[in-house]
């Protein structure tokens, strides 16, 4: 059956890839590019680039190749209010936001997914590594480059209008596919970092949007240890440019406290914990847990996962693993898989972590 697909062609090779292939299908396609910024030059360029003109150039070209319309929306006003304030606001409260998670939930598949079914769409389709099965997410054949993890926030109804063409083959496929097609972005470099910090510098973004708020660097029995600049500069597990100097080096940040402006730092073993809880649970391949049940826990995009009994109690998720983890911080997502790793069951916004000893962490 031949759907009216909206394929979000970012300039890259996986969304030209995937939108050549739903079209090949059958498939009645038009591009979109997403005009994500008032003022591109101020986003990464070239071999980094994500969202800027030069990618917008890209997109069209590809459609060109592929034989399908192609548009640019402009989606800047909502980028700015849902990823980079939601950003700016996160690292304030002391939290380690994932931008790319949260344009995936609020953009891609909120703002645009909303408007292609008013316009008569049936779907969109993204160049996403991660496979969907009966309307639920599954880990790319690709492990290095699974995007599952990011889409984790997605839910059921989402998912049911989405197409992720490209979870059946590796990226170096996906290349040699691009060539033979005749995309020009067969060998462009993947994008890195935060496509809205044009230099990399996150630190300096967000001092420049927050101010300079000195502080104190604590260690766990509460001496201070140093001094900062600002406690949105740091993330919890971090341990490279603490500036304390001496023996304090080997030290890691253990919290962060945006009341008081206080940074807590310590040894690598004080930053095990066993238990996360997380809000705003999200149920995208399972029913909610109402007790306590096994499965595996992904706690940072390309990061491990590891065993653990997962339930939601009070509208939070609650999460036990088998084994401490290092360097868990609130903001980030906490995504569930099944016991086999495969297949995407939930996730939740990480707000608090405890210790072994069950102490706040």
């Amino acid at each position: 059956m031949s759907l009216r697909i909206l394929a979000a062609m970012s300039g890259g090779v996986d969304s030209a890839v995937a939108a050549a292939r739903v079209a090949e299908a059958g498939h009645d396609v038009t591009g979109v590019h997403l005009a994500l910024s008032k003022n591109p030059q101020s986003y990464r360029t070239g071999a980094r680039g994500c969202c800027t003109v030069e990618d917008s150039r890209d997109a069209r070209r590809a459609a060109d190749v592929i034989g399908i319309p192609f548009y640019v929306w402009d989606m800047a006003e909502e980028f700015e209010r849902d990823v980079v304030q939601d950003f700016v606001q996160s690292y304030a409260a002391g939290e380690t936001p994932n931008p790319c998670l949260r344009c995936n939930e609020k953009i891609k598949f909120a703002a645009v997914l909303d408007r292609a079914i008013a316009l008569g769409f049936d779907a969109v389709c993204t160049g996403h590594h991660v496979r969907k099965i009966d309307d639920r997410l599954v880990r790319s054949v690709d492990e290095g480059k699974d995007q599952s993890y990011v889409l984790g926030v997605l839910t059921r109804e989402q998912i049911a209008h989405a197409m992720f063409p490209l979870g059946d083959v590796t990226k170096a496929e996906v290349r040699q596919e691009a060539e033979r097609r005749g995309l020009m972005v067969a060998d462009k470099p993947d994008s890195h970092d935060i496509c809205f910090i044009a230099d990399g510098d996150t630190a300096g973004f967000l001092s420049d949007r927050l101010g300079s708020r000195p502080g104190a660097v604590v260690d766990s029995s509460g001496e201070q240890v140093g001094s900062h600049d600002g406690a949105h500069q740091f993330t919890v597990g971090q341990r490279k440019g603490l500036n304390l100097g001496g023996a304090a080096q080997r030290r890691y940040v253990l919290s962060i406290e945006p009341v008081n402006n206080t940074v807590t730092v310590g040894e690598r073993d004080e930053l095990a914990v066993d238990t996360i809880v997380g809000t705003r649970p999200v149920w995208s391949g399972s029913e909610a847990f109402a007790s306590p049940q096994p499965c595996r826990v992904q706690l940072r995009a390309h990061g491990e996962t590891h065993a653990c009994r997962a339930w939601e109690s009070d509208g939070e998720l609650v999460v036990e693993l088998d084994a401490p983890a290092h360097g868990v911080a609130p903001g980030q997502a906490a995504v569930l898989y099944d016991a086999a790793d495969e297949f995407v069951l939930g996730s939740a916004t990480i707000i608090r972590t405890q210790r072994r000893e069950h102490t706040p962490a």
